[in-house]
């Protein structure tokens, strides 16, 4: 059920999944982002959470016009929380939707680019958050886990036949057409390789050349939170999903009569 659904505004809608989020959920700094950008609202999807975040987030949509809460009544996972909020915010009639980190790992200001330079662009249709460290960006993570990140970035990449960077950056924009609704329709088959899917299936149904469709956006900063909640057996999971994207995509490309592209 929704709360205050009434005051989502046109515009830009940031989807921000939170299953027992309540320790860490910075609700100020989302509060002060929406009261400072009207043009943005943002979308909490809890998430069957059980620790009072949903008290949290019905205090906090009741103290500002720019915030939602769509509260689910079990935890299904970040996938479907997300696909959930897509959709919910995308039948209201926003121009652009995205999902974004409850941890704020990313900072909401990187949302304003994404939106500039989608406008900027008009045929492109998304923009994701990417985690490079160069100099003169602040991004910090864990040597272990940027080292996985970047194993899981190659197979994430041969699985898609592009030269994706970062597939798994919690931060993301998409213009809202009927191609884009309809990548979130279907439930995604695989909980932790969802961002690779979502890239698949917006390949297949926009039939654009990934240069074109899809911008890696290289964040200014980005904070390893930490609270990881992948384990050994969600990473042999993850790889096996990876497998069945790559099938789906050469399939994809064979209805297409294509040639599967090369990655990088």
């Amino acid at each position: 059920m929704s709360s205050e659904g009434e005051r989502t505004r046109a515009g830009v809608v940031l989807v921000v999944p939170c299953y027992n989020e309540r320790e860490r959920l910075r609700l100020d700094a989302f509060i002060e982002f929406v009261t400072r950008r009207p043009d943005f609202s943002v979308l909490f999807v809890n998430d069957g959470s059980t620790d009072g975040t949903r008290d949290l987030l019905d205090q906090g949509v009741s103290s500002s016009h720019g915030l939602e809460v769509l509260h689910r009544p079990v935890n299904a996972g970040k996938a479907d929380a997300v696909r959930a909020g897509v959709l919910h915010a995308s039948a209201k009639g926003c121009d652009f939707v995205g999902y974004w980190d409850a941890d704020l790992a990313t900072p909401l200001e990187a949302a304003v680019d994404f939106h500039r330079h989608l406008l900027e662009t008009p045929e492109l249709v998304a923009v994701i958050g990417s985690r490079v460290k160069l100099l003169g960006r602040d991004i910090e993570r864990r040597a272990l886990r940027h080292y996985v990140g970047r194993i899981f970035a190659t197979a994430a990449s041969l699985s898609l036949g592009l030269a994706v960077y970062d597939t798994q950056c919690g931060a993301k924009l998409f213009r809202v057409i009927d191609e884009v609704v309809s990548a979130f329709e279907e439930p995604f088959a695989d909980r932790w390789v969802f961002d690779v899917e979502l890239i698949r299936r917006l390949r297949s149904s926009c039939q654009l050349p990934a240069d074109r469709l899809i911008h890696e956006w290289p964040l200014m900063t980005w904070r390893d939170v930490g609270r990881s909640k992948v384990r050994l057996l969600d990473g042999v999971t993850a790889f096996v999903g990876l497998a069945r994207v790559g099938v789906r995509r050469l399939l994809d490309e064979q209805r297409r009569g294509a040639p599967p592209p090369v990655a990088d």
